[in-house]
């Protein structure tokens, strides 16, 4: 196997947050999504970064001195972010994808374009594997 769209959730299946989000919309998005790092994209689609409930913690502390009603005015592009997942394209060998993914929870894809089209998650490559080990010819 070796097209990583194989692999891909599409964006309209991917939890995502706006670059213009404040923190409290951010949090909520986090909760009723159930994953502690989602992709942040701008309105033309293009991938611009990950925030992670990390980053979220320490801006809550230090950005709005623990009063979660500031979460309300603040915006996620102004939290300090640890790291952001690097995205691949669609044309990203297996090999450098599999790399990615040993660092990331979920690898971003994007198009020519730098439009966000969906994320490769590290469960399909390893369900994947496991697939192709344990499965008896």
């Amino acid at each position: 196997m070796n097209n990583i769209l194989f692999f891909l959730t599409p964006k309209a299946l991917c939890a995502f947050l706006y670059d213009d989000y404040t923190m409290r919309q951010a949090l909520e998005k986090m909760e009723t999504a159930g994953y502690a790092a989602l992709p942040i994209l701008n309105h033309q689609g293009e991938y611009v970064g990950t925030l992670t409930e990390g980053d979220l913690l320490w801006a809550v502390k230090n950005m709005c001195s623990m009063d979660m009603r500031q979460t309300e005015t603040k915006k996620i592009m102004d939290i300090a972010r640890r790291k952001d997942n690097v995205p691949v394209r669609v044309t990203t060998s297996m090999q450098e994808l599999i790399e990615r993914a040993s660092y990331q929870n979920f690898v971003p894809v994007v198009d020519d374009k730098n439009a966000f089209i969906g994320i490769v998650t590290r469960r399909a490559i390893i369900k994947y594997c496991q697939q192709s080990l344990f499965t008896e010819d």
